[in-house]
């Protein structure tokens, strides 16, 4: 059996003190709150939904990403999928960003993961401040917390990462591909029975 020790009980205390002020904030704020309507799509001029030159012009504008231009892109397995990975620590070291990965489905970004900087922000500020601006999250967990409406998920996840999703594309790409294993899974049955 484990032992409940002193550091345990300080991330308790860190989660319960978070969980506290995002409820107290939630519940001060909420007459001149934002709706969950209003989720950011992305940060510093990134956005879903952008295409992959539409995103590569938006990062040469904004040094804290580290872009280094098209070396930065990859092509990824599958048709259509296309990854720009972004380093803002050796170029940019004072970006409060670290690395960055943009994922794109057919010319449309559809995936933002931005990983920040620990020693220059931490979780509990970063976590209090979205909790202003967006509200209470509908999940929250020691891992994550997520903000989500039809369109966007949003969720600062640990150690200190921050994740925009476009929920229609990433909904209709998972869908696809339980329709993929389904007819793998027919051609595999009927392979075993023409044995």
């Amino acid at each position: 059996m484990k032992r409940f020790t002193k550091k345990h009980f300080q991330k308790t205390l860190l989660i319960l003190a978070a969980v506290l002020s995002c409820t107290f904030v939630f519940a001060q704020n909420s007459k001149k709150q934002k709706s969950s309507g209003n989720l950011p799509k992305g940060y510093g001029g990134i956005e879903l939904g952008m295409s992959v030159d539409s995103a590569k012009d938006a990062l040469k504008k904004n040094s804290d990403f580290g872009y280094n231009g098209d070396r930065d892109v990859s092509l990824l397995p599958g048709e259509n999928r296309t990854l720009i990975e972004t380093d803002a620590r050796d170029f940019a070291r004072w970006s409060f960003l670290e690395q960055c990965w943009l994922q794109f489905y057919e010319d449309k970004l559809y995936i933002i993961t931005i990983n920040l900087n620990k020693k220059k922000v931490d979780y509990y500020s970063v976590f209090s401040s979205l909790c202003k601006k967006y509200g209470e999250p509908v999940e929250f967990s020691p891992e994550r917390a997520v903000w989500k409406n039809d369109d966007v998920q949003f969720s600062l996840e640990r150690p200190l990462v921050l994740k925009y999703i476009d929920l229609k594309t990433f909904n209709s790409l998972i869908d696809e591909s339980r329709i993929e294993k389904t007819q793998q899974e027919k051609l595999r049955d009927e392979f075993l029975d023409s044995l």
